[in-house]
């Protein structure tokens, strides 16, 4: 099963790909043979040939063009970018009970979500689709959020970035679908534990949704038609399919994978 897929030699960059949703993608794309850069501000080894890391900021518009150029330098080709990189801090529109001013929406907050979750996207996509038009093929996949398809209390900022993934997903396929570039999005529902979600970013989500950090890991069964929560593998496996030539004919759509959940 393996070889399937068939995206062994492919050159894969990945932004974020040391931890969570990301890090599990790049085990399973080096795992199916890619040459995989992990572009992220702090490393988590491995021990690949395969695996390659560049320290970026991806806010920051000289460290992206840095970084695409030395891949292609080293490669002379980039196949696949993954824009995986993200940040969510909860925030509520107004503090209605005036006990948290903290987590009301400021403009630190609203700044640097919007550079990390989008302005990172635009800035790694431009770059590396001037080498996807060069070789006449390339495949973008966005990393967006069933978040940004339904909204989240109390996440209203990480929803809007993850709906404009949306939006440049289809706007970039139809800009680059006449060079044999594919545009798609993933749409990942309630996953795993990853490590990721700290005591401060739990207190910040309980309180935006007027509940209490215990009272956030309900039963996600009850409100997931398939029963349980999704398995990061589960999120990887799409993934290394839509980086395939067997997906060649998806482009400009994002995939939701979430078991089903939705407010309908």
């Amino acid at each position: 099963m393996t070889n399937w897929l068939n995206i062994d030699k492919k050159v894969v960059v990945i932004t974020g790909g040391s931890s969570g949703i990301g890090r599990r993608i790049l085990e399973s794309l080096l795992e199916n043979g890619a040459i995989v850069y992990n572009a992220d501000m702090k490393d988590n080894p491995i021990d690949h040939n395969n695996y390659h890391y560049l320290k970026t900021d991806v806010t920051q518009e000289e460290n992206v063009k840095n970084t695409v150029e030395q891949i292609v330098n080293e490669q002379k080709q980039i196949d696949v970018l993954i824009n995986n990189a993200g940040i969510n801090l909860p925030r509520v529109l107004v503090d209605v009970r005036g006990e948290k001013p903290e987590y009301e929406i400021n403009m630190k907050d609203l700044d640097f979500m919007f550079a990390v979750n989008l302005k990172g996207p635009v800035l790694f996509s431009r770059e590396v689709s001037r080498q996807f038009v060069e070789q006449q093929h390339g495949v973008i996949i966005n990393v967006s959020s069933e978040a940004g398809q339904e909204g989240s209390q109390g996440q209203s900022i990480y929803s809007a970035t993850k709906a404009a993934l949306i939006g440049f997903t289809r706007s970039w396929a139809k800009e680059l679908g006449e060079h044999n570039i594919r545009v798609v999005a993933i749409a990942p529902g309630i996953l795993e534990e990853t490590g990721l979600r700290t005591a401060a970013y739990e207190e910040a989500l309980a309180y935006s949704r007027n509940t209490t950090v215990e009272g956030l890991n309900s039963d996600y069964s009850k409100s997931i038609p398939i029963g349980r929560v999704g398995e990061l593998t589960e999120v990887a496996d799409l993934v290394c399919y839509l980086a395939s030539e067997k997906s060649s004919y998806i482009t400009g759509t994002t995939i939701n994978i979430s078991g089903g959940k939705s407010r309908g």
